[in-house]
């Protein structure tokens, strides 16, 4: 099915939402089980790099399973990177369909997220490009690359960053 623009809106905001208020289950119910999430590293020549499999990554799961069971260590407090609990809000601007047929919408859109923890505010800034899955009766995220402008991050980073 073909979406309309704020339909496509709507699914990204509504993902933001679900991850800024952690109600983890609803915002691992916009991704495809077979979703690619990777943000590339910045390389020594300012360039991304390319292969995640090669090459570091600042974040890559293959799949889902990889965000469920960091869903989980987040859940669980199994995680040094949320603890002690982080503060975050991601605003998303400049939304772009770039291809769409019946079964697909490709689309890119800047995000700004600001996080609170230690009692610092850091910003994080980038740009995403989303593959949905518009095949059945929902949109999913089949592929996620994450593209983050920041030079300097003060603490590790996480999916609720980005």
């Amino acid at each position: 099915m073909k979406l309309s623009y704020e339909s496509i809106q709507a699914f990204l905001y509504g993902e933001a939402r679900a991850q800024a208020e952690k109600r983890w289950a609803d915002w691992l119910a916009h991704y495809a089980d077979d979703v690619d999430f990777f943000m590339p590293c910045w390389d020594d020549d300012d360039k991304l790099t390319t292969d995640p499999h090669n090459e570091v990554s600042l974040i890559y799961y293959p799949s889902r399973q990889g965000l469920e069971d960091r869903v989980f260590r987040i859940e669980t407090d199994r995680s040094s990177a949320s603890t002690p609990d982080t503060r975050y809000n991601r605003a998303i601007s400049n939304i772009e369909i770039l291809a769409q047929d019946e079964a697909s919408v490709d689309l890119c859109f800047n995000w700004t997220t600001h996080s609170f923890r230690y009692d610092i505010v850091d910003v994080y800034f980038g740009t995403s490009r989303y593959t949905l899955d518009t095949s059945g009766p929902k949109p999913l995220i089949k592929k996620k690359y994450v593209v983050l402008k920041n030079d300097y991050i003060h603490h590790m980073l996480d999916v609720y960053h980005i």
